[in-house]
């Protein structure tokens, strides 16, 4: 196998006219004349003067670890799973298929694409991907792109990973959290014991290899030689433009009419910022003289799904496409046509804080290693340009050296969940490449323990089990079981897919008639309703008042921890769970309501924002009697002191007979009941 030869796709490749029948070794069909062209394409990547060396040490590495280590836009994304399926082909695909991980959805949907597209396969066959809610595999996938969460959830899961000859864990510098758990796993369960059996690649840049290194006991690493190119020495803007939307569009246009070749890629802040600069540059286009020719705007944000093709189809002879983006491009495999990139040098992320169960939307500067991983992103000859639109100093002051770990910033519920499922008693036991914080973990496993998730020795219990089979965030599990109890499966199914997925909704009405538009489809019982609605677009099977009563209460069933109440009738809601006060979001539907309506006294909601306005998104009116009804009777009596808490204990007293302190024993989940899933 560790020979200078080509790969088995190689051997029997087509000759440039054509004269012999050669066969694609995986399907056995005639490699088309695409096959040798994309072949002399790949061959011209840094990458490719790696291969001998990563096949070599893919074989015969101790540990059954390899790290490959190379800059942004070498090939390694689209190389290194092609040659582990070469070599999974030469041993048979005896220990099974490759599969490679990726920390975005669409980074894994587009990749499948194109390696399809390079070794003459069919998507969905020969090279498929598992993404949230599309799998596009079947029994003959032998190269699967997946997304790094769901690899997590079925490593965990008791149905086990499945066989796979090569894993690859790539763009491990994004340090999700599934990356980096994933890796975690593997080394407690002593990956590669011997030259035969299963291989792991670790595929990252060289700011994170020697932490990767360290972490896996120094297995061999292969490093991809930078390119000819050094890329271009980037232009700094000083002082930094108040905004980057305007001043983005603005270096565009220049670009544009300067008649610079290539295309080019911009980096900005939010989805929110490439919706604003992409409308802005369609305008633009517009106005263009004649003598100027027309530009192609494209977005690339985590909503766009198969639409992402756009942005990588190679057009010879096109228009210049002007790729729009945010942080999601840096765990994207490189646009060969790009020749210019325009950095905003900042990102807008979640960050988790567990002392008030509430994400915050940060703004912050990009890393060291981002900076000069985007610059590196332009391609081709003549040497393009890297704009960034910030001062020098900015970088040097402010940025961190690489990003911070993922582990360290987001809800650690769905993990603990996940780790109990594999029988790590503590959290702490796991092998972290960054540990996390304590409180997280522990507001973790008290979240868990609310929702009956944990037994009294702190393991899983009988719900919690099925828990952790769901691919949900576990309040939304609990309230899917909940489901079965009160007769709302289908609504429930419904609404779970909805708010696990891209917002069906691109953003403020922009007129009368779209706002009018919107308002029909509002639901009177808010906004979890509202997207049960939109998906079936009519209320004859969704609509009977018991059929809504179910539904509210299987969403309480699980959301319990998120219930805001009311303090003045004007819309400033006191959170049950501790001291904030929020507002409706602007895209609430009761506060788009005409004539406007008193705003609902207590509300369900699924996120919270303390970083604008302290908002409430995706809300929906709650009775208090049902939290009464639904939640723990020990989560109510261990609630902050509020006015809100002691309405609920007079209301409690008032139903029940019994006062707060006096609570029954906790009745156990029972599993033992097949036509429903009765809670506590």
């Amino acid at each position: 196998m560790a020979s200078d030869a080509p790969g088995p796709t190689e051997e029997v490749g087509p000759s440039p006219d054509g004269s012999d029948l050669a066969v694609n070794p995986y399907d056995g069909l005639p490699f088309s004349s695409r096959y040798y062209t994309l072949l002399a394409q790949r061959r011209a990547l840094p990458v490719w003067a790696a291969r001998f060396s990563f096949l070599e040490q893919l074989e015969s590495s101790p540990s059954g670890v390899v790290l490959v280590s190379g800059e942004p836009g070498s090939g390694k994304s689209t190389q290194i799973p092609q040659w582990c399926a070469e070599f999974a082909l030469a041993r048979g695909f005896q220990y099974g298929r490759v599969t490679v991980s990726q920390p975005q959805p669409l980074a894994a949907l587009s990749l499948a694409l194109r390696v399809a597209d390079e070794m003459d396969l069919s998507l969905g066959h020969e090279v498929g991907y598992s993404i949230p809610l599309e799998d596009c595999t079947g029994p003959d996938t032998l190269l699967r792109f997946c997304w790094d969460k769901l690899l997590l959830q079925e490593a965990a899961s008791a149905r086990g990973a499945g066989a796979w000859g090569v894993l690859v864990l790539d763009e491990a510098q994004e340090r999700t959290v599934a990356s980096d758990v994933l890796q975690g796993l593997l080394r407690d369960a002593g990956l590669g014991n011997s030259l035969e059996g299963p291989r792991l690649v670790v595929v990252t840049d060289p700011a994170f290899e020697p932490k990767l290194s360290a972490f896996w006991g120094n297995p061999p690493v292969v490093r991809v030689a930078r390119g000819p190119e050094e890329g271009p020495v980037p232009v700094y803007r000083d002082p930094a433009p108040t905004d980057l939307v305007g001043a983005a569009c603005q270096a565009v246009l220049e670009l544009h009419q300067g008649g610079a070749p290539g295309d080019v890629l911009v980096y900005l802040p939010s989805e929110e910022d490439i919706l604003r600069c992409c409308e802005c540059l369609r305008k633009e286009a517009e106005h263009l003289g004649p003598e100027v020719t027309q530009f192609q705007v494209l977005p690339l944000h985590a909503g766009l799904g198969r639409a992402v093709q756009a942005v990588y189809e190679d057009v010879e002879g096109g228009p210049r496409k002007v790729v729009v983006t945010h942080w999601l491009a840096d765990s994207s495999f490189s646009i060969p046509s790009i020749h210019h990139v325009i950095d905003s040098g900042l990102e807008l992320r979640n960050v988790y804080n567990p002392q008030i169960r509430a994400e915050s939307q940060v703004m912050r500067p990009i890393s060291k290693s981002q900076a000069e991983a985007r610059r590196r992103r332009t391609k081709g000859s003549p040497l393009g340009s890297c704009l960034c639109l910030y001062p020098k100093s900015f970088l040097e002051l402010r940025a961190p050296s690489v990003p911070p770990p993922r582990v360290c910033e987001e809800n650690l519920s769905r993990l603990v969940l996940l780790l109990k499922r594999r029988h790590i008693a503590e959290p702490g036991e796991c092998h972290f490449l960054d540990r996390p914080a304590p409180e997280a973990l522990m507001q973790a496993l008290e979240d868990l323990d609310y929702l009956a998730a944990l037994d009294d020795d702190g393991d899983l219990s009988d719900l919690g089990v099925i828990l952790s089979e769901l691919p949900l965030p576990p309040e939304l599990a609990k309230a899917l079981l909940a489901a079965c109890e009160f007769d709302c499966v289908d609504e429930m199914l419904t609404l779970a897919a909805m708010l696990t997925t891209a917002s069906g909704f691109e953003g403020p009405p922009t007129c009368v008639e779209e706002a009018a538009r919107r308002r029909a489809l509002e639901h009177p019982d808010g906004d979890h309703s509202t997207l049960i609605q939109v998906y079936e677009a009519f209320i004859q099977t969704f609509g009977s008042e018991q059929n809504r009563k179910n539904l509210q209460r299987a969403l309480v069933s699980g959301y319990f921890l998120k219930v805001a109440r009311d303090t003045d009738g004007a819309g400033n809601y006191l959170l049950l769970t501790h001291k904030h006060v929020a507002q409706l979001s602007p895209s609430c539907c009761y506060r788009s309501r005409r004539p406007p309506a008193q705003p609902p006294p207590w509300v369900l909601y699924h996120n919270f924002s303390i970083s604008q306005d302290n908002c409430l998104s995706i809300v929906s009116e709650l009775e208090p009697h049902m939290l009464i009804e639904l939640a723990p009777p020990y989560f109510l009596s261990n609630l902050p002191a509020s006015e809100s808490r002691d309405l609920l204990n007079q209301l409690r007293e008032e139903m029940t007979g019994v006062s707060p302190g006096n609570e029954p024993p906790t009745q156990d989940l029972d599993l033992d009941d097949k036509d429903a899933c009765a809670l506590q």
